[in-house]
């Protein structure tokens, strides 16, 4: 009995045996499809937990950096919200981003002279950013690196940054000035 040679599919030769068949490229696509399906729900909920998760991170390190600055300066530095990046302002939370300054007359207000350390742009869409009433406006930094109110008293608090849909992140102040980023079990709204 003579055995039957497969063919060679190779570039120089052209057989119709070699290849793929109608059905098996729609089973392929099919298949696809499925993973594409069942994949870009998940991608998109990775996409946001990472929006999240580096917009906390922005504040967190923006904290700590001002930290860091008050003490080697010798100066006390501010940390406050802003809606044109130019100003702090009392109303509104700190969604629209915030200024880090030099506050070098103590008075808690951005003047013409001090000097702005970091501008930082609005939250990505969807994603707000508010703090507890001790650090609602404002953090600031004594040349020390603790944390304290304008009046002299202890400044800490908590900022909850959340996203719809996702477990909101908190950014904690603790009384040593350092910040944490802590997450949690609540869904935001």
């Amino acid at each position: 009995m003579a055995m039957q040679r497969m063919p060679h599919c190779g570039r120089r030769v052209i057989d119709r045996r070699c290849g793929f068949s109608l059905i098996e490229v729609l089973a392929a696509l099919g298949l696809f499809g499925v993973l594409l399906a069942l994949g870009t729900p998940a991608y998109s909920n990775w996409i946001a937990t990472q929006q999240l998760a580096n917009h906390a991170n922005y504040l967190a390190e923006t904290l700590q950096r001002a930290r860091s600055e008050a003490i080697k300066h010798g100066y006390r530095v501010n940390v406050c919200k802003t809606r044109d990046r130019s100003q702090c302002t009392d109303h509104g939370d700190w969604t629209s981003g915030w200024l880090m300054y030099v506050d070098e007359n103590h008075n808690g207000q951005l003047d013409d002279d001090e000097l702005i350390l970091h501008r930082e742009f609005a939250a990505p869409d969807g994603i707000s950013v508010q703090g507890n009433r001790p650090i609602a406006d404002y953090v600031s930094y004594t040349s020390l690196g603790h944390a304290r109110l304008l009046n002299g008293g202890l400044q800490m608090g908590t900022f909850v940054v959340c996203k719809s849909g996702q477990n909101a992140l908190k950014v904690v102040l603790a009384n040593s000035g350092r910040p944490r980023i802590d997450k949690t079990k609540e869904l935001c709204p």
